[in-house]
């Protein structure tokens, strides 16, 4: 890794704002994810991000990124983000391999899980709604490896987002599955 990738890698897990998404980078670059998976992207400003770093952290492979995220269906209550065209333009020019998947994020997810595959790293928007969010936790399993790691964002009271790991166990016990000991 060249210096300047270092200094670049240093500043988003360490100083980058908004501070939450930090240990996101953390993880990107103690992993060296290279698969990604996340359910409503906003303004992409985090997946151009954590493409980035992961394409530093392991710049001989091939970085790919999937986004779930309503684009266009996006209602003023959603918050901000693109529109698919502007989401394929932004994340595309990255260099990664780049799949969007329009339409209600956890919806998407149920149909399209054994075609995403496994990742390296999932996360949840804090846009979306816990009740709905609770119908999803049946598919995450699938796409789970032993280092996969998971975050779930959530607004906490006066606004402030957080994004909080969630252990294999706990996603286990809110999917309703049991693993079989190796």
């Amino acid at each position: 890794m060249a210096p300047g990738d270092v200094f670049q890698n240093l500043y988003f897990a360490y100083l980058s704002e908004p501070k939450t998404d930090r240990v996101v980078y953390r993880t990107i670059w103690q992993q060296r994810v290279q698969r990604i998976v996340e359910l409503g992207i906003g303004t992409g400003r985090r997946a151009v991000r954590m493409i980035r770093m992961a394409q530093r952290c392991s710049p001989e492979s091939t970085i790919r990124y999937t986004g779930f995220d309503l684009f266009e269906s996006r209602r003023s209550t959603d918050g901000p983000g693109l529109s698919l065209k502007l989401a394929h333009r932004t994340l595309g020019a990255t260099g990664a391999q780049v799949r969007l998947i329009p339409g209600d994020p956890l919806a998407a997810l149920a149909s399209m899980t054994n075609r995403v595959g496994t990742t390296d790293l999932l996360l949840f928007s804090s846009r979306i709604d816990p009740r709905q969010l609770a119908e999803t936790w049946f598919y995450v399993p699938r796409l789970m490896e032993e280092q996969t790691r998971v975050f779930i964002g959530a607004i906490l009271p006066g606004g402030r987002e957080v994004l909080r790991p969630i252990a294999r166990e706990e996603i286990d016990a809110l999917a309703g599955t049991r693993r079989r000991a190796a």
